[in-house]
């Protein structure tokens, strides 16, 4: 999910947020007998993201009405994952106290989650082994530490595509029609004079977001064309400055900002929220949990205005996250069968339905209410199609144990090339020097 800049610790950060209760819904492989405590048991789920996030609003309600012995807690921490959730639950799980009894992690921590088992409880002490036929083998692989412990269990995946406003698109000329959009941009480089055109148009709109959001989705696609790697070969060793796949994400960022088609907005900001919300860009990098988060920003004002398309230069993933039981929860039984709840496969049908996070469960990308699901705040756009029929060739990219660090450090140099405080000419080197910092 992702990160925001206030010059605020990440913990007294945390500390500021009004902590939502949100809601789940029902399934399983865990023992579903009675907790043994007096009174119903109440089970902290702690999530990250913007939007909808993990999009369990509509599941925990349902669950909470059929088991009123056990409650689901939803405690939305932040829209931050990198910059304020994880620091924050690395300090809880190493200190032993502080984390809920289900936590979500992102893609980018789980190196880093796998490299220490003591933090979490053996979900096969539960019965969970039996799950694993319900996730792509790699999904499944990355919640079970080298001790053999399951600790993870898979929400989603991320595909990618590209939201834009049809609206404004229309408003410059340009075709609102979704196929028609895809058209526009074969390439990146259509992509940007696609850009150039529209901003000659619509004159107070820039073409998108900021370097970040576009850097993200290009650096993962040439993953894919570079052994499925970023910043770290599968030995944990860093080879940023030497993988061909980020010096291409870089350039493309730098030419994007250079050529002022950027809004110039740190994706996951309150700035770029309110961004979203008034119109200040056209385009957006939309893997299939964005969706949430663009609708969420935007508001009912935005339902309609957007759409969703095909990215230029094809698919690819970015993001994803688990749901993990740290050892420190008071209620570990409870904590693995709401686990196994909200990755069952109904579930994570609703949940992409509602809020269009694609699954990472098998059965429910084959389920045909999935395959064959439209999104009517998205101009009743076939995120199903659009998502399920790249879910089953995914390549997962391998990110290393320090991904988080090195991945703050690099985005904060994307970010100031956009808004000048890094010079254009400076950039490349200075990126290569703070990620070996961080990765230190």
């Amino acid at each position: 999910m992702s990160s925001k800049r206030r010059g605020l610790t990440a913990a007294s950060a945390l500390a500021a947020v009004v902590l939502a209760v949100t809601s789940c819904g029902s399934g399983g492989g865990a023992d579903s007998g009675a907790p043994a405590s007096s009174g119903p048991v109440t089970i902290r789920v702690q999530t990250f993201g913007g939007g909808a996030n993990f999009g369990y609003k509509n599941a925990i309600a349902k669950w909470n009405a059929e088991h009123k012995d056990i409650q689901i807690k939803e405690e939305h921490l932040t829209d931050q994952f990198e910059q304020q959730y994880w620091p924050q639950m690395i300090q809880w799980l190493t200190s032993g106290t502080g984390a809920g009894d289900v936590v979500g992690i992102d893609e980018g921590g789980m190196g880093l989650a796998k490299a220490h088992p003591e933090w979490w409880a053996d979900l096969k002490e539960y019965g969970l082994e039996s799950r694993k036929a319900d996730f792509p083998a790699w999904k499944w692989e990355n919640g079970v530490a080298p001790d053999g412990k399951l600790f993870g269990l898979g929400t989603d995946i991320g595909g990618m595509s590209l939201c834009y406003r049809k609206d404004l698109f229309e408003q410059a000329g340009l075709p609102g029609d979704r196929d028609e959009v895809s058209a526009l941009w074969p390439t990146w480089d259509d992509f940007m004079k696609v850009g150039q055109q529209f901003q000659s148009k619509v004159k107070d709109t820039k073409w998108t977001d900021g370097t970040n959001t576009l850097y993200q989705v290009v650096l993962y696609q040439e993953a894919a064309k570079n052994g499925n790697v970023t910043y770290f070969d599968q030995q944990n060793t860093l080879i940023l400055d030497k993988n061909p796949a980020v010096r291409t994400a870089f350039d493309f960022a730098q030419k994007m900002s250079q050529q002022g088609l950027t809004a110039k907005l740190r994706n996951f900001s309150d700035e770029w929220a309110a961004g979203t919300q008034r119109g200040a860009f056209a385009t957006v990098g939309c893997p299939s949990w964005m969706l949430g988060t663009v609708s969420g920003n935007a508001g009912d004002a935005g339902s309609g205005k957007w759409d969703v398309a095909s990215v230029p230069g094809g698919g690819g993933n970015w993001g994803g996250s688990w749901l993990a039981v740290p050892a420190q929860s008071k209620h570990p039984k409870e904590a693995a069968m709401v686990a196994d709840y909200l990755t069952q496969a109904q579930t994570q049908a609703s949940v992409f339905a509602d809020f269009g996070n694609m699954p990472s469960n098998t059965k429910a990308q084959q389920d045909p209410a999935v395959q064959g699901a439209k999104n009517e705040y998205f101009n009743d756009a076939p995120i199903g199609e659009i998502f399920a029929k790249s879910a089953a060739d995914l390549q997962p990219v391998f990110l290393g144990v320090n991904h988080t660090q090195v991945k703050n450090a690099v985005e904060a140099v994307i970010q100031g090339m956009d808004d000048g405080s890094v010079p254009y000419d400076q950039a490349w080197q200075q990126l290569v020097d703070d990620a070996a910092k961080a990765a230190d």
